[in-house]
């Protein structure tokens, strides 16, 4: 029993190292797909989000998710961290979305909101302690690590964010869709890569055991199958670029390896290898076909985190029900559809309310004079990169 407990326990911690290990990941990611007058910006939203999402999940939001529940294999404070490294990735899906142009302060309320009560909430329908149980609104879906519950969560609260304060300055101009080019493509790699790794003790740890044969078994096709998934997004998204631009973009090859890791997430303890490279495959031609679509709706996303995380998102936990179902353990495409839907009505309705009232209150979006001259200057007064400005 002490041996158990003690082996969840150290997996469990080392697990928690590598989804803090995302965060900077997401801030590389960021800061590389942004222009230079807003790389400072970008990473003190990142770190702000990290500190100011966990400091409410710990003070307000762990209670709302799980209410007095102590788990019994593994030590308390391991359980509480490995839920707290959480929230912070919906918020950091959000932040990309809406670079270049969102105020931190503001964003950092929100941040309050959303890791005190907007993410716990789904987490104690999913996950947790259970509200809906016994209601004709129980959502009964299978969703290991989060393909609805944080990814899809993080991208219904950016679509809000974007469709309240609107597109950068210049990014739409005349009918026409302006390229903004990413400012350093050795961070996007770096970033990208780092969220890779992260994804291993994202999805492994949420196995939630390794110290019997069946859990270690368990665990290790977990993490087989998200990483061969992220190869799977990465090839398709490779080959169905080149075909369509004759071209290699490694920023959307990247979004398609994510693409394919956020598909994974819902159900990689269910699946074989081929389902994992069908259902990566299908993420990263997704992430293809999502980005032109969004900019085709003037929805402006500078990091692709609408196509990477809410597509994905919602793709993923259909997968389930489409590659892993089981009408003995109640795994049908039906509950997992039902999953999906009710937390997007919650998330989406809820984050662009509080987002407009937010907005009248304190304007979310910079000025335009301060987006022309980056938001490094009006936000943080302190340049990423202080021996050169560009202007674009």
């Amino acid at each position: 029993m002490d041996t158990a407990y003690v082996i969840d326990t150290l997996f469990t911690l080392f697990s928690i190292t590598l989804i803090i290990l995302m965060v900077p990941g997401f801030a590389m990611l960021e800061a590389g797909l942004v222009r230079t007058k807003n790389v400072s910006s970008v990473l003190t939203v990142n770190v702000m989000i990290y500190a100011v999402a966990s400091m409410a999940f710990i003070l307000v939001g762990f209670h709302l998710a799980f209410g007095g529940f102590q788990s019994q294999t593994m030590s308390q404070w391991a359980f509480f961290m490995f839920q707290m490294a959480f929230v912070g990735k919906a918020i950091n899906i959000m932040s990309g979305g809406v670079g270049e142009r969102a105020k931190l302060l503001p964003l950092t309320l929100f941040t309050v909101v959303m890791g005190a009560f907007i993410y716990p909430t789904v987490v104690n329908i999913s996950w947790g302690s259970d509200w809906l149980a016994g209601t004709v609104l129980d959502l009964n879906f299978v969703d290991l690590a989060g393909s609805t519950v944080i990814h899809s969560t993080g991208g219904w609260a950016l679509l809000a964010a974007i469709l309240v304060i609107g597109a950068r300055k210049g990014r739409y101009v005349q009918g026409q869709i302006r390229v903004i080019p990413a400012s350093n493509i050795p961070l996007v790699v770096l970033g990208a890569m780092l969220l890779w790794i992260g994804w291993f003790g994202f999805n492994g740890g949420s196995v939630g055991s390794i110290s019997t044969k069946e859990a270690a078994d368990s665990v290790a096709l977990t993490i087989f199958n998200t990483n061969t998934a992220g190869l799977a997004g990465a090839i398709s998204t490779g080959f169905l670029i080149y075909l369509r631009y004759k071209l290699f973009d490694i920023t959307m090859i990247l979004n398609g390896a994510l693409g394919g890791l956020v598909a994974i997430t819902a159900g990689p303890h269910l699946y074989t290898m081929v389902d994992s490279i069908i259902i990566g495959g299908i993420g990263g031609v997704l992430v293809v076909l999502a980005v032109p679509l969004f900019d085709r709706f003037r929805i402006d996303d500078p990091v692709g985190a609408l196509s990477v995380h809410l597509v994905n998102g919602i793709w993923g936990t259909l997968a389930v029900g489409i590659f892993a179902s089981d009408p003995i353990k109640g795994i049908s495409l039906m509950n997992q559809l039902k999953g999906v839907g009710v937390i997007a009505i919650f998330v989406f309705s809820v984050s662009f309310t509080i987002i407009y009232v937010m907005n009248k209150i304190i304007a979310f979006r910079a000025s335009d004079e301060d987006q022309l001259e980056g938001l490094d200057v009006s936000e943080c007064g302190l340049e990423a990169y202080p021996e050169f400005k560009r202007a674009i």
